[in-house]
């Protein structure tokens, strides 16, 4: 086993990012030029099993930033490790592999392939990455029964209600038992109750099998599930962007108001 690098994150992180710049529309490990600033600095680290609500309004930065600690973009600067692996200098085949094999991911539309029914979208992770069709039909149903709704998996993505849709993608987020989930916004399109459902199931799996969570949410019920939040703002953390926001010639006074309303 090669040792990793002297510059890793510390062991009880499975995610760590420094520094971590990216604007849209600029080309990736880009220096200068172009493009709108979607994160702009940002440093976190989330701990092995640990649920983490990244917060902030509509266009703050919190899907940039799973994508990027996903490996599903590059930062334009800074670095993104997971466990010991450098993310950041990965290439795009293994990211893809890292994103197959290791993470798991649920936004806010199910994105179910419509031919397929229930329980073989819930397997395509596994049947991707060379399972057998016995092994990954098994893990599907298996998980499609724990989120109650084992009863609908021969049903195709039109028969379903969107609530159980949004249940099938879960499955598919957890059947190959990731080390890291991405949820970005996953209860957003659903009621209440179908929000609370989701939301239970989501953090009883986790917890159960060791899983970390990187949720994104802008709403208030839905961050307090989480262990800890991360607050996002024009994106950069909420109060290095309150304290940008107020100015570098303001008074302290004046600063400390702009935090207050950050």
């Amino acid at each position: 086993m090669v040792a990793p690098p002297d510059n890793a994150p510390p062991d009880n992180d499975v995610l760590w990012a420094r520094s971590v710049h990216y604007s849209h529309g600029e080309s990736p490990r880009a220096k200068s030029g172009g493009g709108s600033p979607g994160l702009v600095g940002v440093s976190i680290a989330v701990r092995q099993g640990e649920i983490l609500a990244v917060t902030g309004p509509r266009g703050s930065g919190k899907t940039t930033l799973l994508d990027c600690l996903s490996g599903r973009l590059v930062p334009t600067e800074g670095e993104i490790w997971f466990n010991s692996i450098p993310v950041h200098t990965m290439g795009a085949p293994d990211r893809r592999r890292l994103r197959r094999d290791r993470f798991g991911w649920i936004g806010p539309e199910p994105a179910l392939v419509p031919e397929l029914t229930a329980w073989e979208n819930a397997a395509l992770p596994l049947l991707v990455a060379g399972a057998s069709h016995r092994t990954a039909k098994h893990a599907a149903r298996a998980w499609l029964d724990r989120l109650d709704i084992g009863g609908l998996a021969r049903r195709r993505p039109r028969a379903l209600t969107r609530a159980e849709a949004q249940r099938v993608a879960l499955a598919r987020a957890l059947v190959n038992e990731p080390a890291v989930i991405f949820a970005d916004e996953p209860t957003a399109p659903l009621h209440r109750a179908e929000r609370s459902l989701l939301l239970r199931t989501l953090t009883t799996a986790a917890r159960s099998h060791g899983i970390t969570v990187v949720l994104a949410t802008h709403e208030e019920g839905t961050a307090a599930v989480a262990d800890r939040c991360f607050d996002l703002l024009d994106g950069r953390p909420a109060g290095a962007a309150a304290t940008v926001a107020a100015g570098p010639d303001d008074t302290p006074e004046e600063q400390a108001a702009c935090s207050l309303s950050a």
